[in-house]
């Protein structure tokens, strides 16, 4: 793949803006503190040690470059560094610790959950280099590369990632908070496969953590690692994949009920080399929707199988049982088409997620679910069942410990509400409250809680926050969130990465680990 695109370093102009190129305020800005103010030399002289662009409230880019994929919820940062290279993510750390502010990173936003005001936002958009080496099978990414490029670079080899089902998902963010993909029950979590993290920790250096050089921290990087520094590269272990059975079956309103509870019965026959998930949704009756969608409450039964095309039908065979189908898109297919199992949306909007991960499932507890957030809920509410276990339940490779929590979960319930992007507070408390009263019905099964599937509302960031700090009570068991708060006390003492949930501490000895609820307060 072809490498970062870099400004050129005697301008500091990339065409994108920022405060190299003049401060262009704007009425509508937002005008977080600027603690930079002050010292404007200061500012300069940083200006001048960074090869990417520095954006200021109200120059021209500050917005673009703040804003994500997800539109609900966006960074109000007082600095913003446009990060070519790990020696940007360095000068940028080393200015903030300098100065007391808090950092945040985004590389493409859609997992953000907790939005700084204020501190420094690093930029990872540039660093989006790939590189597969296809005779050691593994791939190097930079702290901005998405999946579907690292999806087609492995492809060209017969090779695939253990990527999740948006291409235009963000890798490093994913992997770090453990990664549940297309081909989570064959191979493991996206984290199972990591070799090495490259890193600036919050002391400004630059380092590459190994299960070898740091098997401490490498660990919880892997699960945990929001929260210990700014990964600038990452290096995994790719799969001898190049094609697959898999698609959707997708079932109307009269056969939701049934295909639903025979998706669960289906599950406890499967083996591991079978990776599944259903879908509950109800379409709204809008004309940005296709004709064959508007109005209508379906059910979608998603399948990645790695092994051969009659099996996988033999397989399926329950399932097709359930009725007729509105469509039966299943199909051996080239590896590199695994997004269009899920088809998740592309575009940037605006959302509110929660989700709780379950020991067990019991059937009128899914009829409630389905039931408050069908046709008659008060707001749109898609709803996802993964079937979780094989391969997901222990870690790769002997002795090794890492920080994804709660792999004995044997489903993932998620829900997702669609927020109005202008004015997403209108709908915010009414979806999170029916979230809340969803994930009660399973509160029986509940044992913790997905940070990858954590979307908005998750705090403020501050560590006294008790809706943010309850959140982080729900990603990792008792132990390990002890474990990951004293090494987070070793290697960033003062709190610089505090914009994720699972950075803020823990539960104390003794005190139980809360069941998913409401993400935010």
């Amino acid at each position: 793949m072809e490498s970062n695109h870099h400004n050129d370093p005697t301008t500091g102009d990339n065409g994108t803006g920022g405060h190299r190129s003049g401060h262009h305020p704007t009425h509508d800005d937002p005008t977080p503190d600027n603690p930079t103010s002050g010292d404007p030399e200061a500012l300069a002289a940083f200006v001048r040690r960074v090869r990417g662009p520095v954006f200021l409230p109200g120059d021209d880019g500050y917005d673009a470059e703040r804003s994500g994929f997800q539109l609900a919820y966006r960074h109000r940062p007082a600095v913003i560094v446009g990060a070519e290279g790990a020696d940007d993510v360095a000068a940028a750390v080393d200015f903030a610790a300098g100065r007391g502010l808090p950092v945040a990173v985004q590389a493409t936003g859609h997992g953000l959950s907790v939005a700084t005001d204020g501190g420094l936002l690093i930029s990872t958009r540039r660093m989006a280099g790939v590189r597969v080496d296809p005779v050691a099978g593994t791939a190097r990414v930079g702290a901005g590369a998405v999946w579907g490029q690292v999806v087609e670079a492995a492809a060209r080899y017969g090779l695939a990632p253990l990527n999740g089902s948006a291409p235009g998902v963000g890798v490093v963010g994913y992997t770090l908070g453990g990664g549940v993909g297309v081909l989570a029950r064959t191979f493991g979590f996206a984290a199972d496969r990591v070799r090495a993290v490259e890193l600036v920790t919050a002391d400004a250096r630059r380092r590459r953590v190994t299960a070898d050089s740091d098997p401490e921290l490498f660990g919880a990087l892997l699960g945990g690692g929001h929260g210990f520094g700014v990964v600038t590269e990452m290096e995994f272990g790719l799969l001898p994949v190049a094609r697959l059975y898999g698609g959707r079956l997708v079932f109307g309103a009269d056969l939701v009920e049934d295909a639903l509870a025979a998706y669960v019965r289906w599950t406890e026959t499967v083996p591991d080399e079978l990776t599944s998930s259903v879908a509950l949704i109800a379409y709204p009756d809008i004309p940005q929707l296709p004709a064959a969608l508007r109005g209508r409450y379906l059910a979608q039964i998603r399948i990645a199988y790695t092994g051969s095309v009659a099996a996988g039908e033999r397989l399926v065979a329950p399932l097709r049982a359930v009725g007729p189908r509105v469509s039966d898109e299943l199909r051996e297919m080239p590896y590199a088409e695994s997004h269009t199992i899920h088809q998740d949306p592309s575009d940037p909007h605006a959302y509110l997620g929660d989700n709780a991960l379950l020991s067990g499932v019991d059937a009128a507890a899914l009829r409630r679910v389905a039931a408050l957030t069908g046709p008659a809920a008060p707001v749109m509410c898609v709803v996802q069942l993964n079937h979780l276990g094989g391969a997901l339940t222990a870690a790769d490779g002997a002795g090794r410990r890492d920080a994804v929590g709660h792999r004995d979960a044997r489903f993932a319930l998620r829900l997702l509400s669609p927020l109005d992007a202008a004015d997403p507070a209108a709908d915010q408390e009414t979806a999170r409250a029916l979230h809340a009263e969803a994930l009660a019905a399973v509160a029986p099964w509940t044992v913790g809680r997905s940070v990858n599937f954590l979307f908005g509302g998750g705090g403020s960031g501050d560590r006294t926050d008790v809706g943010a700090a309850a959140v982080a009570r729900g990603v990792h068991e008792a132990d390990t969130h002890r474990r990951l708060a004293a090494l987070r006390a070793v290697h960033d003492p003062a709190g610089l990465f505090r914009f994720h949930p699972s950075a803020l501490p823990g539960p104390r000895a003794g005190e139980p680990v809360a069941a998913a609820g409401p993400a935010g307060p």
